[in-house]
């Protein structure tokens, strides 16, 4: 289901969890509003998630909803936290046509916030590489 634009930005669609922008303004650093609801990117590398490597969870920065699990993420050497595969029903993917290419875009299915990209250029058994900014999420370690 295409939740975008060929922009890249998002079309009319409620999410579960909904602030306004002031209020999406006031929750995130200007960097993770930038990624989450500008569909930005982090620099490569800028990020310590990418270097997380204790067993835990990775979140959406923007509303709490769990991603990923760490024995999913490996190192792709791109400089992003990638993951072969996210869980069940934690994000949405949707084409992306912006910058006059066709990728497909990962997006937290609570907020809509905008997580990154998956690619088919990932490890067995998924092939998948989930390209995900760092800054558009939290980690928790497990106890």
């Amino acid at each position: 289901m295409d939740m975008f634009a060929k922009t890249g930005k998002p079309a009319e669609r409620e999410f579960p969890f909904q602030l306004s922008d002031a209020e999406w303004r006031r929750k995130l650093t200007p960097e993770q509003y930038q990624v989450l609801r500008g569909h930005g990117t982090e620099r490569a590398g800028s990020c310590a998630l990418n270097f997380e490597k204790r067993a835990g969870t990775f979140s959406c920065v923007g509303c709490g909803q769990p991603l990923f699990k760490s024995h999913k993420k490996f190192e792709s050497g791109t400089g992003w936290p990638s993951f072969d595969q996210p869980l069940e029903g934690a994000v949405e993917e949707s084409e992306d046509y912006s910058y006059g290419m066709h990728r497909v875009e990962v997006h937290c299915a609570n907020c809509g916030g905008h997580l990154g990209h998956v690619f088919p250029d990932g490890p067995p058994p998924t092939g998948l590489r989930y390209c995900i900014n760092g800054v558009a999420m939290d980690f928790a370690p497990d106890v």
